[in-house]
């Protein structure tokens, strides 16, 4: 079985067949960037009450870490 589980997200097999989620929720991750395409963060928690504002800006902060290495490398 394949679990990645990092603070605020989760990655298992038996949930929404592996796709990254937040923790403890069937919210995908990838909802979150859906939604800042289109809307606001709070929009977004709003229709998501799953979430916390805390798991959302921490796979923000993780996302924006991930694109300065990208760019830095």
């Amino acid at each position: 079985m394949n679990t990645v589980n990092l603070a605020a997200v989760q990655r298992d097999d038996e949930v929404l067949g592996g796709t990254l989620v937040f923790t403890t929720t069937r919210v995908p991750v990838q909802a979150l960037f859906d939604y800042l395409e289109r809307s606001s963060l709070q929009e977004f928690l709003e229709d998501f009450p799953t979430v916390t504002r805390e798991q959302a800006l921490s796979v923000l902060e993780k996302a924006e870490e991930a694109f300065r290495d990208a760019v830095a490398a």
